[in-house]
């Protein structure tokens, strides 16, 4: 009996040693990745008298809520790649070309592995290159990198869907001409797509990347200038992407930060009734910002019980493949710049503008089940509206207001189905070692 109890023991605290959850609330994380990220309030400082927002141009005497930026830093041992998002209209050449260059130089990030997104904000400023507010945002971008670059642990990354309930499609084709309508009968997205990325010491997650469709416009004016806000409302916001953020944070007590990445929402707007809408008010927005915010909680919550946790990858390689093409044009080629950023699963494709809800469908479809595919709009550029071939059939907003030609819809799916088979590796010029095999861009 004496020589028992010690084997029992041993072997009672080898099972514990073991035990694949540890403390509850707690998880292995045994992984390549490592991740971090960081925020920055970017709101301008507001003038005596007020100033103008962009998007639907109006002009704001205060600020609701703060205009942000977020950084995520990853690096898979191997390689480098952040995401960045901002609270802003578009993805202007010269933010992207200062925002690459500010985490490049502060987190060792190659330029054409930073994705630089913007939630398409209806209610928040303008940028001018070389004014005060722009020095500023540069500064907060640098401080972010550096800390989210020094904040980096080793992670996994979770990965669930949920919904919402407040986009609809703002196009309807009648007498064979499209008007502008809330039409719910015509094609939308309401999947909200969440990534979390997890070092495993709590349920709360380092960092949250959400996908959501819809134009960030509740406070701008409708066209017949309805009540509350006839001219819009008078104050500078997120809008729903930033009312969603928070949300989410407060639901983990402000220890992780939320990012917002927009989808293919050239077409679709928040349901608002009106002639043909209405600006929102304060009820709207929380209704908007909470729905969001709870599918992301929801999402996020389901992604870490135990049989999600099991099915999680322990190898996340990164991959970057961007290419800037020519587009047919209305009066010219049209540079745009496409970008595929794949992380483990996951794959990001983005695109510089406004692409309408149909083109995520397509490129879902191309990609197929090689990866988990994200499409994002938005980001790296822009171009306005990206319109489907056939919308130029009955005209409407989006494909009047394109600088593109119809001719350029196939071309996105060639160029981002390259840049896909890139990244992912598993066509045989990628995927060979044979030097005779290798792509150029490989």
């Amino acid at each position: 009996m004496m020589r028992v109890l010690p084997i029992v023991a041993l072997v009672a605290f080898a099972c514990a040693g073991r035990s694949p959850a540890g403390e509850d609330g707690t998880f292995p994380v045994d992984s390549n990745l490592e991740a971090g990220a960081a925020r920055a309030d970017i709101t301008p400082e507001m003038p005596e008298g007020g100033m103008d927002v962009v998007g639907h141009p109006r002009h704001v005497v205060g600020v609701r809520d703060p205009i942000r930026a977020e950084v995520l830093v990853l690096d898979d041992g191997e390689t480098r790649a952040a995401i960045v998002t901002f609270d802003l209209l578009s993805a202007w050449d010269e933010l992207v070309e200062a925002t690459r260059k500010a985490v490049s130089e502060e987190a060792g990030v190659p330029g054409d592995h930073v994705m630089v997104a913007v939630s398409h904000n209806h209610s928040g400023p303008g940028y001018e290159p070389e004014s005060s507010w722009a020095r500023m945002v540069d500064d907060a971008i640098r401080r972010a990198a550096r800390e989210a670059s020094s904040a980096m642990r080793t992670v996994s990354v979770g990965y669930a869907e949920d919904r919402i309930g407040f986009g609809i499609n703002r196009r309807k084709v009648i007498n064979g001409q499209a008007v502008v309508r809330l039409n719910p009968d015509g094609p939308n997205d309401p999947r909200v797509k969440v990534l979390r990325f997890d070092d495993g010491r709590s349920l709360t997650p380092e960092a949250v990347l959400i996908q959501a469709v819809c134009h960030p416009c509740f406070f701008t004016w409708g066209d017949d200038g309805t009540p509350p806000y006839p001219d819009g409302y008078p104050r500078m916001s997120a809008d729903f992407p930033g009312e969603a953020r928070r949300f989410v944070e407060l639901c983990y007590g402000g220890e992780t930060t939320a990012m917002f990445l927009q989808g293919c929402a050239g077409d679709i707007r928040p349901n608002l009734p009106g002639h043909p809408y209405r600006c929102a008010d304060e009820a709207d927005l929380q209704w908007a910002g909470r729905d969001l915010g709870g599918a992301v909680v929801r999402a996020l919550a389901s992604s870490v019980v135990r049989e999600e946790l099991e099915d999680r990858p322990g190898y996340y390689r990164i991959r970057c493949a961007s290419e800037v093409v020519e587009l047919p044009g209305k009066d010219g080629p049209v540079s745009a710049e496409l970008m595929a950023m794949k992380v483990g699963p996951y794959l990001l494709l983005t695109m510089p503008g406004e692409p309408m809800v149909e083109f995520g469908f397509n490129l879902e479809r191309i990609i197929a089940d090689r990866a988990v595919p994200i499409v994002v709009g938005y980001a790296n550029g822009h171009v306005g509206y990206i319109a489907t071939a056939d919308s130029y059939a009955v005209g409407g907003y989006e494909p009047v207001s394109s600088p593109l030609a119809p001719e350029a819809e196939p071309i996105f799916y060639e160029v981002l189905d390259r840049l896909a088979d890139q990244v992912i590796g598993d066509v045989f010029q990628v995927f060979s070692k044979r030097e005779e095999d290798q792509d150029e861009d490989d």
